[in-house]
């Protein structure tokens, strides 16, 4: 189901890119809210309290941000939809290293139950990290939204940015394991 998630989350502004080559932008709201539904039923049973949270985020993200659409008919307003999902992720991991465990740490801790103190502070450093990496993708998603091509805004949040992400996972991952010898 992960791959199924990112697939969803990917497929949004490609989506919305299609969309609106046809409609409106408040017509697209539907489109939003089958998608959100789907990444909701695609999220699994047992959710932990973080993904628990970051389901909600996003969905109340995605109700506002469908709220302004329906006021404004506004296509770069609809196209803000990365943004907010940047701004949800941020709140997400900002919240955990105000309320530790951090979300690096729970994940760490699925492989490494008795993760030491110094994996305890790397995996701080980690969402440290993760919450620089929303800021400045999601300020790319705002700039692309407001001032770049609604094809340049597809490419960028629809393909660029998962891309970096993948990157920015699969090195820390790999990191991680060799650092404090996390398996999975």
């Amino acid at each position: 189901m992960p791959v199924v998630r990112t697939l969803l989350f990917a497929a949004t502004p490609v989506a919305i890119y299609l969309a609106l080559a046809r409609f409106e932008p408040r017509q697209v709201i539907p489109l939003l809210l089958v998608l959100a539904g789907l990444r909701l039923l695609t999220s699994g049973k047992g959710a932990t309290a973080t993904r628990g949270g970051q389901r909600w985020l996003l969905v109340g993200a995605l109700l506002t941000l469908a709220a302004l659409v329906a006021i404004s008919n506004s296509e770069t307003v609809l196209r803000l939809y990365p943004v907010l999902v940047n701004l949800a992720m941020l709140a997400l991991f900002a919240h955990s290293l105000i309320n530790p465990p951090t979300v690096i740490e729970r994940i760490a801790r699925l492989q490494r139950p008795d993760l030491p103190p110094d994996g305890v502070a790397y995996t701080r450093k980690v969402t440290q990290l993760w919450c620089a990496f929303f800021i400045v993708n999601g300020a790319i998603a705002a700039y692309t939204a407001v001032l770049a091509s609604r094809e340049a805004w597809a490419w960028y949040n629809g393909g660029v940015a998962y891309a970096l992400m993948g990157l920015l996972f699969a090195g820390e991952w790999l990191y991680r394991r060799q650092r404090i010898g996390t398996r999975g």
